[in-house]
């Protein structure tokens, strides 16, 4: 737990717990509403392409913003702009019209494509460079437990006192991580200078090249391709299969993505730890083939047993891999890209995350009537295990040896 030990990343790490925390509630509360409201898995997956779009869209803003402009200031900006967003939605738990969440989906999406390259740009002038891979494992700490208590407040708030009561506890908690964010940070190294101010489009460019030059930047690529497939129709089926094969409820659909956070925590707290120095192609890999073959299991279990609590604990096994291949590509992404362009090469990255996110949940909500939930859960845990064993092949063929170097040299 070193990184703990500069009173500047601990604040943001306290901060980014209360953020996630909320981000959380409204990513289960929200899917599940209008699949309630509707009873349609192809209204739920439209609806959550319309919440990942202006990730993609807002990409080059977001890049050249946490480049160019205190990424303290960012983060604080953005939480409080989520605040206010947000308030649309208790016109909609009044009784007003369900469209309004997609706009708000949209908003929250566009303000956290901004939050997300600025604070994960930001953690490498907080904390010394030896320590980069045990403070992604202690963010994703705050994951696993914003996945528990976030995820599991939306479920049962929305269950027990409807999306009012949701919206309420949303807005406390943003509050919260905003005014954690407004004192400036002591850095542990110098911030990075901003360049000459080119236009937005020429800068965000020039941050692609950077990836198309950097072979571990387009191996991460490719990982970015084929999990965020997975999880657009992750997103889109888990509704699907907890409330109709395993018959469960709302409270159900939270407590198993909430649950997550069991297994997350201890995968979280070996990488902050003990497994801090170990790299990160070799935790994407390992980390997303435990990954994929732990979803197969999952989703094929139904034909033996419906039990709840067996799918408790295989919801909290299967969070282990899945922080373990987040920290692995969050790591690869930092410790290659150059400090002056992380925030376009990270925004890049997100807005593919988005992108493609959006485009798994179209297919899956398009092709579920038609293919059935069973057949396309495969394809989901199939295309975790294809990315693990790409990385695991291009590592093992030595084709990033010289690459590794020199990541780890610009890391010194």
């Amino acid at each position: 737990m070193k990184p703990l030990r500069e009173p500047a990343f601990a604040r943001l790490w306290i901060a980014a717990f209360f953020s996630e925390n909320a981000e959380w509630m409204l990513q289960i509360a929200l899917p599940v509403f209008i699949f309630q409201t509707t009873g349609s898995a192809a209204t739920t997956a439209l609806s959550i392409v319309l919440g990942l779009l202006p990730a993609v869209l807002l990409s080059p803003i977001a890049g050249v913003v946490a480049d160019r402009w205190n990424r303290r200031l960012v983060l604080c900006v953005v939480c409080a702009g989520q605040a206010f967003v947000a308030l649309p939605l208790l016109f909609v738990a009044s009784g007003g019209p369900a469209f309004v969440i997609y706009g708000v989906m949209a908003a929250q999406a566009g303000l956290a494509s901004l939050f997300e390259p600025a604070r994960n740009a930001l953690v490498p002038e907080l904390i010394a460079p030896d320590e980069l891979i045990g403070a992604n494992g202690l963010m994703s700490i705050n994951g696993s437990v914003a996945r528990l208590a976030g995820g599991w407040a939306g479920g049962l708030l929305l269950g027990f006192g409807g999306l009012g009561w949701v919206v309420v506890a949303y807005l406390g908690v943003l509050v919260i991580g905003s005014a954690l964010l407004m004192r400036p940070f002591r850095r542990a190294a110098a911030p990075v200078e901003a360049g000459p101010h080119e236009p937005v489009l020429r800068a965000w460019i020039d941050g692609l090249r950077e990836i198309g030059r950097e072979g571990r930047l387009r191996l991460a690529g490719v990982v970015v391709v084929l999990t965020s497939l997975a999880q657009g129709m992750f997103l889109v089926l888990f509704v699907v299969f907890v409330l109709d094969i395993l018959k469960g409820t709302e409270g159900d659909v939270g407590l198993l993505r909430g649950v997550q956070a069991l297994g997350g925590l201890a995968a979280g707290f070996a990488v902050a730890t003990v497994a801090r120095k170990v790299a990160p192609t070799a935790l994407l890999g390992w980390g997303g083939l435990a990954l994929g073959l732990l979803s197969a299991v999952i989703w094929n279990l139904p034909a033996l047993t419906a039990s709840l609590g067996v799918f408790v604990g295989l919801f909290g096994l299967v969070g282990a891999p899945g922080v373990l291949a987040g920290s692995g590509l969050l790591s690869l992404v930092q410790t290659t890209a150059s400090p002056e362009r992380s925030g376009r090469v990270l925004s890049t990255v997100f807005a593919g995350t988005a992108g493609f996110t959006a485009l798994g949940a179209l297919l899956a909500g398009g092709l579920v009537t038609t293919l059935g939930s069973g057949v396309l859960l495969n394809v989901q845990a199939g295309l975790h295990t294809v990315s693990a064993l790409v990385v695991l092949g291009v590592s093992a063929s030595g084709r990033l040896r010289g690459h590794a170097v020199l990541a780890v040299r610009r890391s010194e």
